[in-house]
């Protein structure tokens, strides 16, 4: 487990071995802030050394409605959108290298939402010329509204999986598989910057519990190649919104892909050499 906080996570493990059974060495807990490129790049180097590494479930996400510079960008793009792919590029060596050794198709997923649906692309601001820049846009605090950022974050996701498979898929190393599944609403402390009572009363009428989402996250790690850059809710390969798919999308995609590619680039040099 890759976490923020070491105490709480301490008693979370404890949760687990006894609930499972398992022995102690069974879970490890390191650190890792999505909301530091230092510390992505360090727990990166750590799993770098062990025996193998079969799969990588990116599981962290913010959603808040203040509007704070992270690193370099908006802290729900930096933690939802550049960090998880920063940390996803820095792991696919180790990935394929545990593939070729011990014969697997390794899985990385990161959850996705629904809301990606009603996400605004006022913000990605592209004229299809390549001159406009996406991450310049979503980063103009003004023209932001952040009611709707978790959703766009979720969209550039999609966006971002998409590419990462095609890359995948192309390659000549050994396949990783790279899907999105949505765990749909579950009770969970990602809305606690933006509680309040509607979402209280909503939570605990229409929300799954933490256990009933994970198994959404559990099968998108089993699934197999079919799911590679693919949406997946209920355990079912299912349609995006119709921006990601359609010729609008594919442009807005690709772009995106230039843009994160040369962000990781500047971040991490030599990281995406791997894709």
């Amino acid at each position: 487990m890759a976490v923020r906080d070491l105490k709480k996570s301490e008693a979370a493990k404890q949760e687990l071995l006894k609930s499972t059974g398992r022995e102690e060495s069974s879970v490890e807990v390191w650190l890792l802030d999505m909301d530091s490129y230092a510390s992505v790049k360090s727990l990166a180097s750590r799993a770098a050394v062990l025996p193998r590494l079969d799969a990588l479930s990116a599981n962290a996400g913010l959603a808040t409605n203040t509007f704070i510079v992270s690193e370099e960008d908006e802290g729900t793009i930096t933690v939802n959108v550049v960090s998880t792919f920063l940390l996803i590029a820095l792991l696919v060596p180790k990935l394929r290298d545990s593939a070729a050794k011990f014969n697997i198709t390794p899985r990385i997923t990161i959850p996705s939402s629904a809301l990606h649906y009603i996400a605004s692309l006022g913000q990605l601001n592209l004229h299809y010329d390549y001159e406009s820049s996406i991450f310049e846009s979503i980063n103009n605090k003004e023209a932001t509204n952040m009611m709707g950022r978790y959703p766009l974050s979720k969209l550039l996701v999609f966006f971002g999986v998409r590419a990462f498979a095609h890359q995948f898929a192309r390659s000549k190393a050994p396949l990783i598989i790279i899907n999105t599944p949505n765990p749909s609403f579950c009770k969970s402390q990602l809305t606690r910057e933006m509680d309040n009572a509607g979402l209280r009363v909503s939570e605990k009428l229409l929300a799954r519990s933490t256990e009933e989402g994970s198994r959404a996250l559990v099968h998108a790690i089993m699934a197999d190649e079919k799911s590679n850059g693919q949406y997946l809710t209920n355990c079912q390969i299912h349609s995006p919104s119709c921006i990601v798919t359609d010729g609008k999308g594919f442009m807005i995609q690709e772009a995106f892909f230039v843009e994160l590619v040369a962000k990781l680039e500047k971040i991490a040099p030599g990281v995406t050499t791997c894709l």
